[in-house]
């Protein structure tokens, strides 16, 4: 059984994590809250996004 994503499943998936980065990146959380959540996105690219799309930092424009 092969867990990897190929195709257009997996360019989704680049593109949600991209997307994500750049937010995190973006937000008002502390430097090494970035790094963290960042590494998060980045080792575990469909477990990461999902955690941080439920409780990740907000981008700064996003923010009420």
């Amino acid at each position: 059984m092969e867990f990897a994503f190929s195709g257009l499943g997996g360019l989704i998936l680049l593109a949600l994590d991209i997307w994500a980065i750049i937010s995190i990146i973006g937000s008002r959380a502390s430097t090494s809250a970035k790094v963290l959540w960042t590494l998060l996105v980045l080792l575990l690219p469909l477990v990461g996004f999902i955690v941080w799309l439920i409780a990740g930092p907000r981008s700064a424009n996003m923010a009420a």
